[in-house]
C-alpha cells in the first residue's frame, strides 16, 4: 500500500485534541477520540505523538503563541502607559473568545499535574516577563504577569465581569511600587 502524503496531518492532529480538550476537558483526550476527531487513523496520533503529554505539550505550545503574540504587539515602554494597554487588551481578549482564554488557562494549569507541560508553561511567563522587562525592571515584569494570571483566574473562575478599571488601577500599583 502506498503511502499517503499528508504534510497537514500533525497539524491537523493538535487541532483536534485543542478542539476536544476545549469542548470535554483533558480527561476527554485520548489518541483514539484525537484520531477520531482529525480524521486519521489511530496509528497517526501515537506516530506523531508518541503520547498524551507530547500532544498536550504541542496543544499547549500552540495556544501560547497565540497569546504571547498578542502580548508582543504591545510595547511596553513608556511603562506609565503599560497598566492601560494591558488592561484593555485583557478586556478584548476576554470578550473576543472566552472559551479560548479558558482553554489557555486549562492547558496552562494541566501543568500541574503533567510535569512534562511544565517547561512549556514557563515558556509562555518567561516570554511575557522578558518582554515587558523592556519597559520596567525584570521583578515588576514578573510582578505584572502574576497579576494577569490573577485576574484572569479570578474572572474565568468566579464568573464575574472583568473590570478594565479594576485591573488597570491594580496594574498601576504594581508599577507605581
Amino acid at each position: 500500500m502506498a503511502r499517503r502524503h499528508d504534510p497537514e496531518r500533525r497539524q491537523r492532529i493538535i487541532d483536534a485534541a485543542i478542539r476536544i480538550v476545549g469542548e470535554g476537558g483533558i480527561t476527554a483526550l485520548s489518541h483514539r477520540t484525537v484520531a477520531a476527531a482529525a480524521d486519521v487513523p489511530l496509528g497517526s496520533t501515537t506516530y506523531h505523538f508518541a503520547s498524551l503529554d507530547e500532544l498536550l505539550i504541542a496543544a499547549l505550545r500552540q495556544i501560547n503563541e497565540s497569546f504571547v503574540a498578542a502580548l508582543r504587539a504591545i510595547d511596553p515602554r513608556p511603562a506609565a502607559a503599560l497598566p492601560g494597554i494591558l488592561a484593555k487588551t485583557m478586556g478584548e481578549w476576554l470578550a473576543a473568545d472566552r472559551a479560548r482564554v479558558e482553554l489557555e488557562y486549562e492547558l496552562y494549569l494541566a501543568a500541574l499535574r503533567r510535569p512534562a507541560l511544565r517547561p512549556v508553561a514557563a515558556e509562555w511567563t518567561h516570554g511575557v516577563v522578558d518582554h515587558l522587562s523592556q519597559g520596567t525592571d525584570r521583578g515588576t515584569a514578573r510582578a505584572l504577569v502574576a497579576l494577569l494570571d490573577g485576574i484572569f483566574l479570578q474572572v474565568l473562575l468566579s464568573n464575574v465581569p472583568y473590570d478594565e478599571a479594576y485591573a488597570r488601577e491594580m496594574l498601576g500599583r504594581v508599577l507605581r511600587s
